[in-house]
């Protein structure tokens, strides 16, 4: 899934090129790529399908040249995850009826690769054999507001890691994250799904049967020059609504993997700080030409040549783009999308 745009990484990640397609950690890849390559270990690139905006399209194909024209799934307008996903199925449905699949954000951050390959197998293994729908749950190193929560039941009959789920939580406040943390029966919700294509089929015509009629109205139009036109008559019907409200929170047979490879929605830029190198003084530093004073605990981003002196901060987010100047503390990012809609609002579109 790739058809975000990430207003809280702003003023970096913007409408016209979001998260997903910026080298946000300075490895030289953009999130999207090592997203990519993560899968690419774990099935054919050509069973990599990669659902966006249909503005992204051309983005998609220059960073990830190797992937199969076809692949790119072009959403017409933003409806939530779960018209994406959808839309992916009665692709995929066509081309296997049993496939098993995973449903991946492409801009989450992975620090141990091996070891997501290794669930995400176990995982795979899993849902092959049984009629269930499984989330992988990352163990919680803080109680974070910013991520949902999954609550686990009792362990599942195949064991590995794997639990039946009581409940999801969405984001929420600080004193009940460290409730559910400290209650250990609380895991981060990554947003990666599993399931067999019949399992996740069924869900959608249980509890989303609207959202399953408009993609399986005409599947004669998939592969052929009429697909867009009718995704377009499609998702203006759909309505805006995630898989998880539409189908998760309902569905019986959800289990989860709980793990821990080094996972970040990097939904921030706080995330962002708590996943990069720090100097002595607990700054992230990411630019050229960056001297601070009197300065920890803060992130500064100044692009280009630009020099960048920054004095006498505690915990801050400053970063310097080519047309705007963010200067925010750390624990008020929250207000970020408020920010971009007053700017937008006084100042124009063109800084969304």
């Amino acid at each position: 899934m790739a058809g975000g745009i990430g207003s809280r990484f702003w003023p970096m990640s913007r409408s016209h090129k979001p998260k997903q397609f910026l080298d946000v950690l300075g490895t030289g890849k953009t999130l999207l790529q090592q997203t990519y390559e993560r899968f690419a270990k774990i099935c054919p690139p050509e069973n990599i399908l990669i659902v966006s905006n249909l503005d992204y399209r051309a983005l998609i194909l220059e960073q990830l040249p190797q992937i199969l024209e076809q692949n790119v799934l072009c959403e017409p307008m933003r409806r939530n995850t779960a018209p994406c996903i959808a839309y992916a199925n009665a692709k995929i449905a066509l081309q296997n009826p049993n496939a098993n699949i995973v449903v991946a954000p492409s801009d989450h951050l992975v620090l141990d690769q091996e070891k997501f390959v290794k669930d995400i197998n176990l995982g795979l293994d899993f849902i092959s054999n049984s009629d269930a729908i499984l989330t992988l749950g990352i163990t919680p190193s803080r109680p974070e507001t910013g991520y949902g929560y999954i609550q686990v039941g009792k362990e599942s009959p195949v064991g590995n890691g794997i639990r039946l789920v009581k409940t999801f939580t969405e984001k929420p406040n600080l004193d009940i994250a460290k409730v559910f943390v400290e209650s250990g029966e609380f895991f981060w919700n990554s947003g990666m799904f599993l399931w067999n294509l019949q399992t996740i089929q069924n869900a959608f015509k249980d509890y989303l049967p609207e959202v399953s009629e408009l993609f399986n109205k005409n599947t004669s139009a998939y592969n052929t020059p009429q697909e867009q036109a009718f995704i377009e008559a499609t998702y203006s019907a759909c309505p805006n609504i995630s898989i998880d409200y539409g189908v998760m929170e309902h569905a019986k047979n959800v289990n989860v993997l709980c793990t821990e490879f080094g996972w970040s929605d990097l939904g921030t830029w706080g995330s962002l700080y708590e996943n990069s190198d720090k100097n002595d003084d607990n700054n992230v530093l990411q630019g050229q030409r960056i001297i601070t004073y009197d300065t920890q605990n803060t992130i500064v981003r100044s692009e280009g040549n630009k020099v960048a002196v920054v004095q006498g901060l505690e915990g801050y987010i400053v970063v310097d783009t080519n047309d705007v100047l963010l200067i925010c503390k750390k624990d008020d990012e929250q207000q970020i999308k408020q920010f971009v809609n007053d700017v937008k609002i006084k100042f124009g579109a063109s800084f969304e």
